[in-house]
């Protein structure tokens, strides 16, 4: 019963988003997250993508893997808005659009990228990508 991180992502795509939602019917970015990674045994995370930034240990954008969160200043005032990098320059988050998937080079989210985090371990990783 292997869980592969594409799967779980593609499994969600399209759920709309809902302030404060944690579950398939609504998420808010830092929710999805939380659901995402609960499949992968990460079930310790903080709720808010603010304080979701300061825990597991940063990334370098050029060393993320999938299963790295990746945080950006979406208002001017500080990190507001979470994905999971899914590989290949891409990160799933739950924008105003619902679930998708974003490429971490499109203008928008480079201009406002700010860190990355690893916290997942490395036997879960190696579950996600095969």
């Amino acid at each position: 019963s292997e869980v592969k991180l594409d799967s779980v992502v593609n499994q969600v795509i399209g759920t709309p988003y809902l302030y404060g939602g944690t579950t398939t019917s609504g998420f808010d970015c830092s929710g999805f997250i939380l659901y995402v990674l609960k499949k992968f045994n990460v079930d310790d995370l903080p709720r808010t993508s603010q304080s979701q930034a300061k825990v597991g240990t940063p990334v370098a954008k050029e060393n993320l893997r999938p299963g790295d969160l990746v945080f950006f200043n979406t208002f001017g005032k500080g990190i507001s808005h979470a994905g999971i990098y899914i590989g290949d320059d891409q990160f799933a988050h739950s924008s105003s659009k619902g679930v998708r998937v974003s490429s971490l080079s499109e203008s928008y989210y480079q201009d406002r990228y700010v860190t990355a985090r690893r916290v997942v371990d490395q036997k879960s990783y190696l579950q996600m990508a095969k």
